[in-house]
């Protein structure tokens, strides 16, 4: 059912909605010429028409017993049934009705007395016209019943043919209006991406490659599409590509965001370190329609870093030489003043696992590197107590808990605490004697990293120390002043409990500030 005509269409509306329709040249087709022989048929008249007013002429989109194709609307029977207050408007004789008597339709051919027709609603509820019967003969009685619903019925049959062709229309137009959408907007798109510094390309949601802005091919100078599919890989440095589809594969697969460094062949034959990365592009239901990836040209910047990189070990090789100097320094002063022994073995011990703590965070090459992660502090702590393994059935220090990330900030205080804590269980504590033992857990709670050193199996305490050395200063030292953290001592019988507390952000910068990230 249409919906009421809004009280405020104007003729504008009206001529508006009509050419939704498109009825041009409508009648040559014939869509309607069925219906119109029904209702002369059912109502028994010569005369059928369907029609649609327009502003200064009625249109007729079917005919039967006339050969017009329009009318002036000021002639129009059917005008007045788009005003009148029934569905339908019966006209037993027009020559006695004062509205249309005089009309030249009346006087003249097709000389018009009798006259019924059925208004035609848009689905907005504007009357557009009517399809009506007409008759040479006056019929006092009018309609029948059934003639008039069926005229009715015809009417609705009538628009909805109509409003068939005008949602056809319109979802060609809404077609049309979307391709030309697509089409200015991939035309933006290729116009942005040819603007961009960086080399750009797209795939179907399986990987196929069918796009590369001119960024690619002026930087690759090979022809356009002939790196189209798989092509694209044959660009790669032959070491390059095994990696390089092993992690395409896998964001094909998972749907993560790819991104990989790898040498892609110039024109000029010579290959460059490019930065791939691609994003995939989701729908409402979260599946993949594209992807959209770039190559960013990164070879001096990579030259760069690799040349730092050198720089760098060569630096922290001589600091480690340094510490190797000073050590030998100290030596050669023991053996000159006997005296000085002792202190000179301790001083040349902390020496030594300053050295230890500089070499595990220092830059490293494929060939140095710790076996552990250079950011961690179970790493760290593993090479502090090298000296003190004992037996693999029996380690004479067992680390457990948390680990937590490190850099060169903490490792020098790291390295100096516990030295001394170690070489102090060793000439005194557990690891004096073979039954000893020392267990270290790190404890990550929140901001705050609790570290529990605690000795047992060693000489019994029976007095707790009556002064304090240079050691547990440098402990002090270390845990508080530089860790900024807070040292508490627990001499039990069964042997020494240590328990530091230090804030999680003195253990490492922020990720990728230090130097050695």
């Amino acid at each position: 059912m249409a919906a009421p005509a809004p009280a405020s269409t104007t003729e504008d509306d009206r001529a508006a909605i009509i050419r939704a329709y498109d009825l041009a040249g409508y009648r040559d087709s014939g869509e309607l010429d069925d219906l119109a022989a029904f209702a002369a048929e059912l109502c028994g008249t010569p005369i059928a028409l369907v029609s649609v007013v327009e502003e200064e002429t009625q249109q007729f989109l079917a005919t039967v017993g006339v050969d017009v194709a329009h009318t002036p609307r000021d002639t129009s029977f059917c005008a007045h049934v788009m005003v009148g207050r029934a569905e339908t408007m019966v006209v037993p004789d027009a020559r006695s009705d004062v509205r249309f008597a005089d009309y030249s339709l009346v006087k003249g051919p097709p000389h018009i007395r009798f006259y019924a027709g059925a208004r035609l609603l848009s689905r907005e509820g504007v009357p557009l016209g009517a399809i009506c019967v007409i008759s040479p003969e006056p019929r006092p009685q009018g309609l029948t019943a059934f003639q008039q619903r069926g005229l009715e019925v015809l009417a609705t049959a009538v628009m909805g043919r109509l409003q068939d062709r005008r949602a056809r229309l319109e979802h060609e137009r809404a077609v049309e209006a979307s391709e030309a959408r697509v089409a200015d907007s991939e035309r933006r798109f290729r116009i942005l991406a040819d603007a961009m510094p960086q080399m750009v390309w797209s795939t179907l949601p399986d990987g196929f490659h069918d796009y590369y802005n001119a960024r690619w091919y002026e930087f690759t100078g090979m022809p356009d599409g002939s790196t189209d599919g798989e092509g694209w890989n044959g660009m790669f440095h032959a070491d390059d590509q095994d990696r390089a589809w092993a992690l395409w594969r896998h964001s094909l697969t998972t749907g993560d965001p790819y991104q990989i460094e790898y040498r892609l062949r110039h024109r000029d034959g010579t290959y460059r370190w490019v930065l791939g990365r691609a994003m995939p592009i989701r729908d409402a239901e979260g599946n993949i329609t594209r992807w959209f990836g770039t190559c960013t040209d990164i070879h001096e910047q990579k030259l760069t870093l690799e040349e730092r990189e050198i720089v760098s070990q060569e630096l922290s090789h001589r600091i480690k030489n340094i510490f190797a100097v000073i050590s030998g320094l100290i030596a050669f002063a023991a053996r000159s003043h006997p005296g000085f022994a002792g202190v000179a073995s301790d001083l040349r011990d902390r020496i030594t696992a300053l050295g230890r703590a500089h070499d595990f965070v220092r830059p490293h090459s494929p060939q140095s590197k710790p076996k552990a992660r250079q950011d961690s502090l179970h790493g760290l702590l593993g090479d502090l107590f090298e000296p003190y393994r004992g037996d693999e059935d029996r380690p004479r220090i067992v680390v457990t808990g948390h680990d937590v990330p490190v850099d060169d900030r903490s490792a020098t205080p790291l390295a100096l605490l516990f030295h001394e804590l170690a070489t102090n269980a060793a000439k005194y504590g557990a690891l004096s004697v073979l039954t000893g033992q020392v267990a270290l857990t790190v404890r990550r709670d929140g901001d705050m990293v609790t570290l529990h050193w605690q000795e047992s199996g060693g000489p019994e305490l029976n007095a707790l120390p009556d002064r304090t050395g240079f050691g547990s200063q440098l402990v002090e030292l270390s845990a508080v002043r530089q860790l900024g953290g807070a040292v508490r001592r627990d001499w039990q019988r069964d042997g020494l409990v240590v328990t530091i507390e230090v804030p999680l952000a003195a253990f490492s910068r922020a990720p990728g500030a230090g130097p050695y990230r």
